[in-house]
């Protein structure tokens, strides 16, 4: 290390020194949110993974789960596993029927339109995407 990275170094430690945890934790806050950004980007232009009332039934039991935690944590616990499990399974389901679709199209010798291709596509980036950002 050069000593001008050396002092650049120490005069950054120097100044995250004089701010509070808070100060810290919002500045990284803001750092991870500017990186996410793009991401979130990508994943929004494209329709949801699921329909919003299943969003919204899913949203529900989680808030109902995380409620429930104070009186019961291993019963809470078990249905946010039993919850998680649900949202996989559905999620996989989707997936094998949008697959089971496209196949049975080329099966028949039907032309797939580049658009069904390009909805499908898109969707399976925006579960990637989503994936890779958990």
């Amino acid at each position: 290390m050069t000593d001008q990275a050396t002092q650049a170094t120490t005069d950054s430690n120097d100044a995250d020194s004089q701010l509070s945890t808070a100060d810290i934790a919002s500045r990284n806050a803001g750092q991870q949110s500017d990186s996410n950004t793009s991401a979130q980007q990508s994943t929004t232009e494209s329709e949801p993974l699921f329909p919003q009332d299943r969003l919204n039934d899913y949203r529900q039991r989680w808030t109902e789960i995380q409620a429930s935690f104070v009186d019961d944590p291993r019963g809470a616990t078990q249905q946010a596993d039993n919850l998680v499990a649900t949202v996989i399974k559905d999620l996989a389901q989707i997936f094998s029927d949008e697959r089971q679709t496209l196949e049975g199209q080329w099966t028949r010798g039907e032309d797939v339109s580049t658009e069904d291709l390009r909805v499908a596509l898109t969707r399976y980036r925006t579960f990637f995407d989503q994936l890779l950002s958990v």
